[in-house]
């Protein structure tokens, strides 16, 4: 039984045919030897396998190769010369029973490639004439074998690069959370005290990969949590209390108050460049969604209970709902992440302040930096335009606090639209395994406009986390801050009512029931809340459930 070097492939019982070329031996012309053994083989030109195929099958082609037979000798002593044939694992031969005529091709094919290799490299005067002679003649004689051979081959081939292809299938994963929080709160501007309100909210995410590399992802949202919504809305928890910096985590847009499902999520990213570059195109998003977070809490149902407390405002800024951006790992050490958005890309109408460009709009560059291997940094920088703000007025878009708009009189806002330049700066650090502090910083430099006034606001948090506080997969945090403030004010603008410098804490501990389930309780506190001294501390009690599928 012959067994071609460095190939095992089961074919009709052969162990040795993947990968055999039945290509005839080199011509003359592709050698640049003039040794005599070259001059004979040019002048026996053997005769392509793929031709010979044309002969009628005889009936002793039928019969096995027999170690008395002379085409198995001479294969023999070819195979002991040039080596191109390995029958046991102690790289012998021994050719001391009969083959098949289709394994006995198999091992002639695998000496034409070799001696077609020694022609190649220039050695034709190591092969004799009488060698390529023997060669021819064998050739002529299995010719139909050689061609069925080289014909399975190629259907294995081919069959293999399907499977190749075909390897990856589209699959769809459906990913969930569900969120009920327990919710209290008192004090701010208004000095009010909530009811204790149960609160809810689901997302069900369908995750489809094509390739097995890109991602596509739809997620559908339902809420009624008004603890989490803004003092847009008459019946939260911030319109109660008189702020936006009362707002817990897990916070929806408006429209999915009601407990109705709507589409609050759907983007596609895919590598290119060898996975050295990832775009990313979403109708529907937000920059957290797409660009590095460097923060251990940022996650709104296992991380902070607070909208301030998870991640810096430049991920909010502007309110974009659509975002076209890319991500280049320059180095393991750098990276680059680069975007633009827009709140109101499907408007057609010019009137409408919508498109791509016309409405409220975002571009985010943001550069990350790892010089340690428990060190992370990154700077971030935004230019934002937000149409007309809320309610007419020149707002920032970010929902974080209820002043965190252009004033000239110190008491109502400019009508009219905001340009902002914004930088944040960002460091998470691993201390221990166990413990993690990071901290951001950021600055807003907002101009109304069309009116001269200018507002520079800043804000920042620094913040510790547990891992595994009390038993494996909990945690435990402490954020200490100042939400967005009014700075400084230029032109027209003043700063109105803000007297003080508003500050955060918040304590919360995550416990983790099981891998799916999570509860968390958690309290924070909002000191000058708005930046007026006057205000009284706003306090806020959380009670958040998890579940995770």
């Amino acid at each position: 039984m012959f067994k071609v070097k460095s190939y095992s492939v089961g074919l009709a019982g052969l162990s040795f045919l993947t990968a055999l070329s039945v290509s005839p031996i080199l011509s003359h012309a592709e050698t640049t030897t003039s040794s005599a053994s070259v001059d004979a083989y040019k002048a026996i030109q053997l005769t392509p396998a793929t031709k010979q195929a044309q002969n009628v099958t005889s009936v002793s082609q039928l019969s096995d190769v027999k170690p008395t037979d002379w085409a198995f000798t001479a294969l023999q002593s070819l195979v002991e010369r040039y080596g191109c044939i390995a029958g046991y694992p102690d790289r012998t031969f021994r050719g001391k029973q009969a083959t098949s005529r289709y394994e006995f091709a198999a091992g002639l094919n695998a000496c034409l490639d070799k001696i077609n290799e020694i022609i190649s490299a220039g050695l034709a005067d190591k092969v004799s004439k009488e060698d390529l002679a023997t060669l021819q003649k064998l050739q002529e004689e299995f010719a139909a074998e050689l061609a069925t051979l080289r014909g399975r081959v190629d259907a294995l081939d081919a069959k293999t690069a399907k499977l190749e292809a075909q390897q990856f299938s589209t699959t769809t994963k459906l990913t969930g959370e569900v969120i009920f929080s327990a919710t209290a709160g008192s004090g701010g501007p208004t000095n009010a005290t909530s009811n204790i309100t149960l609160g809810n909210r689901t997302r069900l995410v369908l995750n489809t990969s094509f390739t097995g590399k890109d991602l596509l992802r739809t997620r559908l949202e339902a809420s009624n949590n008004l603890a989490a919504a803004s003092t847009g809305n008459s019946s939260s928890l911030a319109s109660l209390l008189g702020t936006n910096t009362a707002r817990i985590g897990p916070g929806p847009a408006s429209s999915f108050i009601d407990n109705s499902f709507a589409l609050s999520l759907l983007d596609y990213k895919f590598p290119i460049f060898d996975n050295k570059v990832t775009l990313y195109v979403a109708p529907i998003s937000f920059p957290d969604e797409f660009f590095t977070v460097l923060s251990p809490v940022a996650s709104n149902g296992q991380g902070s209970i607070s909208r301030f407390g998870r991640f810096d405002p430049l991920m909010r800024i502007a309110g974009t709902s659509s975002l076209f951006a890319f991500d280049w790992k320059v180095s393991d050490q750098f990276k680059i992440q680069a975007g633009y958005g827009s709140s109101n890309p499907a408007s057609p109408s010019p009137g409408a302040q919508g498109g791509l460009f016309g409405g409220s709009t975002i571009a985010l560059v943001q550069l990350l930096f790892k010089p340690a291997e428990n060190l992370d940094a990154s700077v971030t920088y935004a230019n934002t335009y937000q149409q007309f703000g809320g309610n007419g007025r020149s707002s920032l878009g970010t929902g974080l606090t209820s002043s965190e708009f252009i004033t000239t009189d110190g008491t109502n806002a400019v009508n009219g639209s905001t340009r902002a330049n914004s930088i944040a700066g960002n460091l998470a650090w691993k201390i221990t395994p166990k413990i993690s502090f990071h901290t951001w910083g950021a600055v807003i430099f907002a101009d109304a406009v069309n009116t001269s006034a200018s507002t520079t606001f800043t804000s920042w948090i620094a913040g510790l986390t547990f891992n595994d506080l009390f038993s494996e997969g909990s945690a435990g945090s402490i954020l200490f801050g100042q939400p967005i403030n009014r700075t400084s004010a230029s032109g027209l603008a003043t700063l109105g009512s803000v007297n003080s410098t508003p500050y955060h804490l918040e304590l919360f501990y995550r416990y983790r029931l099981s891998k799916n389930i999570s509860i968390t309780p958690g309290v924070f506190w909002v000191f000058n809340p708005e930046g007026v001294s006057t205000n009284p501390t706003a306090t806020v009690g959380v009670i958040r459930t998890t579940f995770s599928f």
